[in-house]
Order: C-alpha cells, then sequence, then structure tokens
C-alpha cells in the first residue's frame, strides 16, 4: 500500500496531517488573441500542515480537445505563502505570485491526461487556498470541495489503495494503472531463501532510567494518535520477518540523470548500510534484545524502474528492469511483485517469481528536497542520494527508514529532556540512544504478534 508516508526536513510528514483538497475546474474562455484558450482542471490538495510550514500536490488535467504542449501555471497566494521546496516543476514567486512551468520530461498534457507536481511552504496567519488559477493565460474557475480533515500519523494508517503523502510519495489516491506493460529483463537464478536461526538475549525492558519518562510519553502519543496501530500489518517488524530476516527493495529512478554500474552498486551498498544501522540498534552484545529473533537482516535491490531504458547505463541481468510503468507521475517496478499490493504473499504474478519480490521501493526523485518514508519505503532526492553515497550517515533516508518501523515525527511536542535525534527532523545526523530504545520500544509493544 503506497502510500502512507512521512516528509523530513522542511518538516516530515506530521501528526497534525490536515489534508484539504480543492478541485478548480473548467473550461479556459475563448481570448482576445487568436490563441486557443486552455481547458483545463487544477486540483490543489494541503497535504500536510505543521505550524508555519505544509506541504501541497497540484495536478493540472487537459479537460480541453487538443493536448497542451508545454504548460506554465499562475496563481496568487492569499497572504503570508511562500514556496520553499519544488519537485516535478519550476517555481518563481514575486510576492503572492505564483508562477509554476514545467521541466523537460512533463510538459505534455494529453487530452484527458494530467501532470502533477509537489511542494513544501511556509505560512503565517492562515494558510487559505488560492483562489483563482490559470494555464497558459487561461483560467481554470471552479469551487472549492468541503475540506477533509485527516488527522493521521501516516505511517499508522496506510490503506490498501496507496495513497501517497509525498511526505512524499505525493498524496493522490491512486489505483494502480500503468500506461505501459512493465518490460523486465531479470536472472532466472532464484535468490535463496534465506532462514536464520533466532538468537535472542534474555527478554526484559531495561531503558537507561532518564529514558524511561520520554519513552513513556513517546508511546502514549503513539496510542493516542495511531488510529489503527496494533491491527496494521504492514510495519517494517512485519516485513523483516515476513522474510526470515532479508528485505528486497525496488529503486524507483525518478530522474533523466544516468545511472552507471558502479552507481548502481553503491546505491545498493548505501542503502543496506542505512538499514542495518537500525538493524543494529536491536541488538545487545551481538545478540536481539528483548527477543528481536535477527542478529542481522540482509537488504537486496532486486529491481530498478525507469522512464527510459537508455537512462540505466549497464547491460547485466543482475537486477530486473522495469520501463515506463508509471504510478503517481513517477516509475515503479510492477505491482504484481510488490508486497504493497500483495500483503498475503502472493507473487503468483510477479515475472521473475516471489524470489523477485520487493517489499519496500527506494524512490529517488530528481530536484526533491527532504524525504518521506512509510511502509512502502523511503523517498529522498536522487542528487542528494548520490552525493552522499560515502557518506557514513545518510540522515534524511536514516529519518525516513524510521518511519517504516512505525517511528513518529516530532513537530509539534518534544518528550521530556529530549532534543535532538534523528526522528526529530533536522535536529541529528545520526541515530542516537533516544531513537534506539523508541525502535526497541515499538517491537516490544508489537513482537506477540509474532509470537515473541
Amino acid at each position: 500500500m503506497e502510500r502512507t508516508q512521512r516528509r523530513h526536513r522542511a518538516p516530515a510528514l506530521t501528526a497534525l496531517i490536515t489534508a484539504l483538497t480543492f478541485v478548480l475546474g473548467s473550461m479556459g474562455g475563448a481570448t482576445a488573441s487568436a490563441q486557443a484558450a486552455t481547458s483545463c482542471q487544477v486540483t490543489y490538495t494541503i497535504t500536510n500542515q505543521w505550524q508555519g510550514g505544509f506541504q501541497a500536490d497540484v495536478s493540472i488535467a487537459n479537460t480541453g480537445s487538443s493536448a497542451i504542449s508545454g504548460w506554465t501555471l499562475a496563481w496568487s497566494f492569499p497572504g503570508g505563502q511562500e514556496i520553499t521546496q519544488i519537485w516535478n516543476a519550476s517555481a518563481a514567486q514575486a510576492g503572492a505570485d505564483v508562477s509554476i512551468s514545467n521541466i523537460s520530461w512533463n510538459g505534455s498534457i494529453p487530452v484527458g491526461g494530467a501532470q502533477t507536481f509537489g511542494f513544501l511552504g511556509s505560512w503565517s496567519g492562515s494558510n487559505d487556498r488560492p483562489a483563482s488559477f490559470s494555464v497558459n493565460g487561461s483560467p481554470c474557475g471552479g469551487a472549492a470541495t468541503t475540506p477533509t480533515a485527516q488527522p493521521t500519523t501516516a505511517t499508522a494508517q496506510p490503506t490498501a489503495t496507496r495513497t501517497s503523502t509525498p511526505t512524499v510519495q505525493p498524496t493522490a489516491a491512486a489505483t494502480r494503472t500503468a500506461t505501459a506493460q512493465p518490460t523486465a529483463t531479470r536472472t532466472t537464478t532464484p535468490t535463496p531463501t534465506r532462514t536464520i536461526s533466532p538468537t535472542p538475549a534474555p527478554s526484559g525492558w531495561n531503558p537507561p532510567s532518564n529514558l524511561v519518562t520520554p519513552l513513556n510519553e513517546v508511546w502514549q502519543h503513539v496510542e493516542s494518535t495511531y488510529s489503527n496501530l496494533y491491527g496494521f500489518k504492514n510495519y517494517g517488524w512485519d516485513q523483516v520477518i515476513a522474510g526470515q530476516g532479508s528485505i528486497n527493495y525496488c529503486v524507483r529512478w525518478d530522474s533523466d540523470a544516468k545511472v552507471s554500474a558502479a552507481q548502481r552498486d553503491q546505491i545498493h551498498a548505501a542503502l543496506s548500510r542505512q538499514f542495518k544501522k537500525w538493524m543494529d540498534a536491536m541488538l545487545d552484545n551481538g545478540q536481539g534484545t528483548n527477543g528481536w529473533p535477527y542478529t542481522s537482516v540482509s537488504v537486496k535491490v532486486v529491481g530498478w524502474a525507469v522512464r527510459d531504458r537508455s537512462t540505466l547505463d549497464w547491460t547485466d541481468s543482475s537486477v530486473d528492469i522495469y520501463v515506463n510503468d508509471i504510478a503517481e507521475n513517477a516509475p515503479q517496478c510492477a505491482a504484481p511483485c510488490g508486497r504493497f499490493f500483495h500483503q498475503d504473499g502472493n507473487y503468483s504474478g510477479c515475472p521473475g517469481g516471489a524470489a523477485r519480490h520487493y517489499d519496500m521501493s527506494l524512490w529517488l526523485t530528481k530536484g526533491m528536497g527532504g524525504g518521506a518514508g512509510g511502509d512502502w519505503g523511503q523517498r529522498v532526492g536522487s542528487e542528494y542520494m548520490v552525493g552522499a553515497l560515502n557518506s557514513d550517515n545518510i540522515h534524511i533516508l536514516l529519518h525516513e527508514i524510521g518511519h517504516t518501523f512505525g517511528l513518529d515525527d516530532f513537530y509539534d511536542w518534544t518528550p521530556t529532556g529530549m532534543c535532538c535525534f534523528i526522528m526529530n527532523a533536522g535536529s541529528a545526523t545520526q541515530i542516537t540512544e533516544f531513537d534506539k530504545w523508541m525502535l526497541r520500544d515499538f517491537w516490544r509493544h508489537l513482537k506477540s504478534r509474532y509470537g515473541y
């Protein structure tokens, strides 16, 4: 289920999430010039909001009779808002007036089609929606729908029909339809089933005394804000247990930059290294703490998804390659292979079989600042990831992996005595002792479901 997720660093998806969707629709009227008017519908959705900041998704639908080739969307903020980061488009702002233009690969909007982009912004006073929009000078007018409040923490409330909160995975609720059948090149040698004998340390709960109070506060907050805390069955915990100590990933390469075989392998290594840091937090003296059954968890990248095969500058068949299977305006690996879509473990429709399924996606998006995380995986900027391949701590990715295991954001409160830790976005660059014990506490409350 993609997507419940968290956004980070211009803050991640907050526990206050306010989702406000406004559909402004219509026909652009004739202009005085000879240029044909654009007929359009704009959907403006506030997917996350916190004090002084927000995240929005915008969709431009072509409701006319001819394709749009190149688009510029304009609006005026009602006051106090400013775009701070944007993905899948470029932005210019002068005072309240905003102009958003397509980038190289998404300028065309066919009849009946749409293009989407997202952005982070700041606000003061109130965060009211723009009153009107225009595309290429033609108005897209209409009435707003009734705002729908969704107070939830994204990691806790995944829906089986992929809601994406580009926290980020743009929060556009989507049933998955591919614009093209995925083409996969794959190795025929199946990945060996990994069976690891449990080696737990003596069970028990013994956090440092100075962490007892803040840990209790965190869990009370989780219990009061996660609507399906104990019923949800696709946390990172569920995935690791189902894989018997292993996790498979698909890389969604949402960029036109070329990737060499060496970079592919470095991305795999960097992802494994960051995931291992969280799994190492579950060990004491080389043994699993409080019944945790694995001393190591292997991470394998089994597939890459791209728009254009030529983007991947290698010819070997070490990973499956999926071309132009588009969802949320980004390439994805085949849905029949994804755990998000098949939490019952039935991968009979996967071209490579169960051994080539993927539990999560690493979504790497050109031009993106910040990140997103949830049961579906993690999303960060492609340039950020490539630039951090040799870093010991890729802190945005670490934060988003924390969300995959259910850990919360801390935008509206701080646990007693705590200030700086990886899940408090922007306050730390590595997993701290408090992060480690929050992770262990989540396991403590869920482990009985796995028989530990």
